[in-house]
Formats: structure tokens, sequence, C-alpha cells
């Protein structure tokens, strides 16, 4: 009877705790995929230190990401990679990455906080947009770690790939020291054709 009334309680807790904070890294990046991530933080194992990401330092957000990994009761994490975003441009890839994290959470959420004013379409649970959501809900917070350090990571392997471009340093972001590298070698085939300077040069015959 004890095991079968703690089961319950953890059933309830669990219930009542599946609220996912779902955010994005690398929508203005000319290169490498969109990351998005889903997390359901559980109340019973608080994180502290939980801010978006982008404040702060790369040391912290390493430090928290495999606490995340640990804690939460559920996350996913998800790419939109650099061909889907270049057909449906890069709003519609973030929103299909954000509908696909959520889809991804087992057990499933039963509502999503989505960062920023717009709400994905076909999501499987009830969602709300919050502006600033990074800043104010933890489990948005904690989204926004676990796709910025995937992502961050991801640029690094893509740098030994594609040697020249810098994306260890400035992740694919249109740095002078980018651009610079862009006109003198050319896109790579990660880089998003659909963004302006790298368009441009493609339209001028340097094509991937």
């Amino acid at each position: 009877m004890k095991r079968n009334d703690s089961a319950s309680r953890l059933s309830a807790r669990i219930a009542q705790a599946l609220v996912a904070g779902v955010d994005e890294a690398g929508r203005g990046p000319l290169a490498g995929p969109v990351v998005v991530a889903a997390v359901v933080l559980d109340p019973q194992r608080p994180i502290d230190g939980l801010n978006d990401s982008k404040k702060l330092s790369e040391a912290k957000r390493e430090q928290l990401f495999p606490l995340i990994i640990e804690r939460a009761l559920a996350y996913h994490v998800v790419m939109v990679e650099r061909e889907e975003i270049d057909r449906i441009n890069i709003f519609q890839a973030t929103m299909i990455g954000m509908t696909r994290a959520v889809l991804g959470l087992t057990p499933a959420a039963t509502e999503a906080l989505i960062d920023g004013n717009h709400l994905p379409k076909n999501l499987p649970c009830p969602g709300r947009a919050i502006i600033g959501g990074d800043a104010l809900e933890p489990a948005i917070s904690a989204a926004s770690i676990l796709a910025k350090v995937s992502r961050d990571r991801l640029m690094v392997t893509m740098d030994a790939q594609f040697p020249g471009y810098g994306f260890a340093e400035h992740k694919g972001y249109s740095t002078p020291a980018h651009l610079e590298a862009l006109k003198r070698l050319g896109p790579c085939e990660q880089h998003r054709r659909s963004f302006a300077p790298v368009k441009l040069l493609v339209d001028q015959g340097q094509l991937f």
C-alpha cells in the first residue's frame, strides 16, 4: 500500500509539473542550423543560476548544461538544418523546430512556454508566448542554455570541417572576420543562401 501511495504521489507531482520552456539559438547567424530546446524542470530539484543564456558566460553555461540534463523531468533538443531554413525561411524553421522539440518530450508536456511573441502552429499542448521569457521563466532559461550550448559545440565541430571561416569563434554570426572570410573563400555548404550576404555571393556565381 505504501508503495502504491508513493507512486500515486509521484504521478500527481509529475502531472502538475509538466510545463515546458522552449527557446532557440541561432536565428541570426549566416551559417549552420537553428537549434531549439524544450525543457520540463522538476520543481523538487531546482537549479540555481538559470538565466537567459546570452547573459551567462560560456563557462557558466557549460556548468549548467549537465545539471539541466540531470535534473530535468524531460528535455529534447532539435536542429533545423541549413537546407530547411533556406527552403521555408528562418522564422518558419524556428517555429517548426519549437513544435518538434515539444513533440519530442517524454513524458509529454501539458503546457509550453515559448520565448518570444509568436506561438508555433500544431503544438501538441496549449502554449503561451512570453516576450523576454528566457530571463523570466526558469524552464525557458534552461531551454535557452541547452540550445545555445548544443549549437556552440556543433559550430566548433563545424570549424574543423570547414576551416578558415572561424566558426569556432563567431559561431556563424556576421562578424567582420566572418564576412571577410566569406568574401575570400566563398560560401561553404553550411552557409544559409537565403541570408543576404551569402545570397549576394551566390548570385554573383560563387556557388556552394
